[in-house]
């Protein structure tokens, strides 16, 4: 199995360079297609309510992710405070909404990579990471010169500028975007994001770009590439058959695409009149078959629906 992609770029000095870019940035935050210009070096907030250094809610091997990250190992997540979409229904709004978790410095936050590597984990996957690109890049030699060799997950909402991910380039292994919403009516009400549909556009073309379609090594576990989540919801929100053409035509019919029923009211949404009940199961096999029919050939669940 190739080795994971930052082993090189740390070798050849890439990875201190995308350090200081990525820390430079910092000082007049836009890193997401928030672009709040706060001086975040300097304990300034903006929308993801993040200064200078991470907070982490929990980290642990994780056996609930897609079947590719889990194996027999689980997943290493690493799960970020905050989020810079901050979705109303959000299922981890006590992370998401109310920021819970400890602050973390360099030296923390590479010790959890190395915790989750020596508990057998098969990857370490950064949810919601976003805004904390520089935090990421900082604490990673410190994880490599104590033996970290585990792919990378990045495992987004899907609101990424494509100049942020430039940053991940070699680094990142595996990208695992959302893609919430194709009607921007949607993610204005539900994530104020008025141009959520072309960021995640941008990002996920960008994302497989840099690392092609998900890649499995003999065990059926991942070690590079790109997974798209996609979560069915109430009347058609989500635009799923839309989302689903854009990935066959736009990116690539062998996308892994992981198509979510488990949606529920949660948060704000409980209420709501048009997310306030579970997506009918009528609603998520019109989903599956739209996802089919656009000839999209890595999907999860992997049966057909007939």
């Amino acid at each position: 199995m190739p080795r994971a992609s930052y082993l090189k770029t740390y070798k050849t000095g890439v990875l201190q360079e995308r350090i200081e870019l990525a820390l430079e940035a910092l000082s007049c935050c836009t890193l997401c297609p928030r672009r709040c210009g706060v001086d975040r070096l300097h304990g300034e907030e903006g929308f993801c309510r993040t200064g200078r250094r991470v907070r982490v809610a929990s980290c642990g091997p994780h056996f609930g992710e897609e079947r590719p990250l889990v194996g027999r190992g689980g997943s290493g997540t690493i799960f970020i405070s905050s989020c810079n979409l901050r979705c109303s229904f959000c299922q981890n709004y006590e992370i998401s909404h109310y920021n819970q978790g400890a602050l973390a410095g360099r030296e923390e936050f590479a010790d959890m990579m190395l915790s989750l590597q020596a508990q057998g984990c098969h990857n370490i996957n950064f949810v919601t990471p976003s805004h904390v690109i520089p935090q990421i890049l900082e604490a990673l030699p410190m994880a490599i010169e104590g033996g970290l060799c585990l792919p990378l997950v990045y495992n987004t909402g899907g609101y990424d500028r494509v100049e942020s991910l430039e940053l991940l380039r070699d680094i990142i292994d595996i990208y695992m975007p959302d893609f919430k919403f194709w009607d921007n009516t949607w993610s204005i009400r539900y994530c104020q994001a008025p141009d959520y549909r072309e960021m995640a556009c941008q990002a996920i073309a960008a994302m497989h770009a840099q690392v092609g379609d998900l890649a499995l090594d003999a065990h059926g576990v991942a070690y590079r590439g790109l997974l798209v989540r996609h979560l069915v919801l109430p009347g058609g929100v989500a635009g799923s058959g839309e989302v689903m053409r854009f990935i066959a035509r736009h990116i690539s019919q062998g996308t892994y695409v992981n198509v979510m029923d488990q949606y529920r009211p949660c948060y704000l949404a409980s209420g709501d009149e048009t997310l306030g009940r579970r997506t009918r199961p009528q609603e998520y096999g019109e989903a599956l078959r739209a996802a089919l029919d656009a000839g999209l050939t890595r999907l999860d669940p992997v049966l057909p629906i007939v």
